[in-house]
């Protein structure tokens, strides 16, 4: 979505040549700018009745469950915010929500992941995933991870709905052809997200992974619509996957390999801004472009840290020190 909106208009006017020269002059100049930052917005829709799906940090007698869905970055973007949807059980306070987790994932392939314990081509499986192809990476992207207990990250959460019923559940039974867990009623909730320490990405294929920590019992991720309606629809769109401590570094689709049946998206957003004109991660030239582009963009480098979110200069140079360093993929 463009903040930006630019219109065209012709005229048939003969300009002098001089003027013709300064004309030409100002629009090689537009050229050579930057293009400004544009606002980052994805949504995949609202929450559906159809699933709610496992998304829990890890606590003494609780292993770890992460539930992840597929995005897509056009160009550089800060990512400055996220909301997810889900269910926790009826009348639990919401300051009983103690921690949030975000990672982030590439897609699966041989440069981020260990192609050498599946099949290889042109399935990837291994003994407990059917195939690996269009999963997330077997680790994350470890630059990317923001928690709300290590205070990179915010959150505000309110009650939707005091009543939303699913249809499935995938709870702790995560192996092919488990199923559903069963029908769930709890609390519809919506988690906004800040990122007190903004995520900086280049252009690519992406997931999404959030994990909630309750003081007792769990939060359970909403579905969201496939396909996904309006101008954040994805192709291909990849689904969800699923994964605990026991399956990991393993991840099996929720729809297709656990429930038996179609595929699952979750309930997501992901805001930010776009930077277009900033180096290239792995160059060493990628950290001055960068903070020159910024800079030429927002006016100063002070303005570029406030207006994408950082907490200070400092902050920024940072996120941008290790968003230069070269890429696994």
């Amino acid at each position: 979505m463009k903040r930006l909106k630019r219109m065209r208009t012709t005229s048939k006017a003969v300009m002098p040549p001089v003027r013709v020269v300064v004309a030409a002059l100002a629009i090689a100049a537009c050229i050579a700018t930057p293009s400004w930052a544009d606002t980052f917005i994805f949504e995949t829709g609202s929450p559906t009745t159809q699933l709610a799906s496992l998304s829990r940090r890890p606590s003494p007698g609780k292993i770890e469950t992460e539930t992840a869905d597929d995005f897509p970055l056009q160009e550089t973007t800060v990512i400055t915010g996220a909301k997810i949807f889900g269910l926790i059980p009826s009348g639990t306070p919401l300051d009983n929500i103690r921690d949030v987790e975000v990672e982030v994932y590439q897609i699966f392939s041989d440069k981020n992941s260990d192609v050498s314990r599946t099949s290889g081509p042109p399935n990837f499986t291994t003994p407990n995933a059917p195939t690996r192809v269009n999963s997330p990476a077997d680790v994350e992207i470890d630059t990317a991870t923001r928690a709300k207990s290590e205070g990179t990250l915010a959150i505000s959460t309110r009650v939707l709905n005091a009543s939303f019923r699913v249809d499935a559940t995938v709870l702790n039974g995560i192996a092919v052809g488990a199923h559903s867990a069963g029908e769930f009623t709890g609390e519809e909730v919506e988690i906004t997200i800040t990122f007190t320490n903004p995520i900086v990405l280049p252009s690519g294929q992406y997931f999404f992974r959030p994990e909630v920590l309750l003081s007792s019992d769990d939060f359970r991720y909403l579905s969201g619509p496939r396909p996904i309606p309006g101008g954040s629809a994805l192709t291909p769109d990849r689904q969800a996957w699923i994964r605990n401590q026991t399956l990991a570094p393993d991840w099996l689709r929720i729809g297709t390999d656990i429930i038996g049946a179609g595929a699952f998206n979750m309930a997501f957003s992901l805001n930010g801004e776009t930077v277009p004109d900033v180096g290239t991660p792995g160059q060493t030239s990628c950290h001055g472009r960068s903070i020159s582009a910024l800079a030429h963009q927002f006016g100063s480098i002070e303005a570029a840290g406030s207006g994408l979110g950082f907490s200070n200069v400092q902050a920024l140079q940072t996120a941008f020190d290790l968003f230069c360093e070269p890429t696994t993929e």
